[in-house]
């Protein structure tokens, strides 16, 4: 698994999942709060799955096949 997941997008996961959990035992109540494991998983991992058919990378990093061609002749 390549990492596709940047630092800032780490920490908005993890701030956006521990919210939704808490909105588990505090608030509406809602199972829906539960999202917020996935959110944190991917952020752990720094690999999203929804990330890839759409290659999307918040990393920072470009793709070595993606660059094009030098073209300094």
């Amino acid at each position: 698994m390549k990492k596709n997941v940047g630092t800032v997008d780490r920490t908005l996961r993890i701030v956006i999942g521990l919210i939704l959990i808490l909105m588990v035992f505090i608030g509406p109540q809602t199972p829906w709060g539960w999202l917020g494991l996935i959110l944190i998983g991917t952020a752990v991992m720094s690999w999203c799955p929804i990330y890839i058919p759409f290659k999307i990378s918040t990393t920072g990093k470009v793709d070595q096949k993606s660059e094009p061609a030098d073209k300094s002749e």
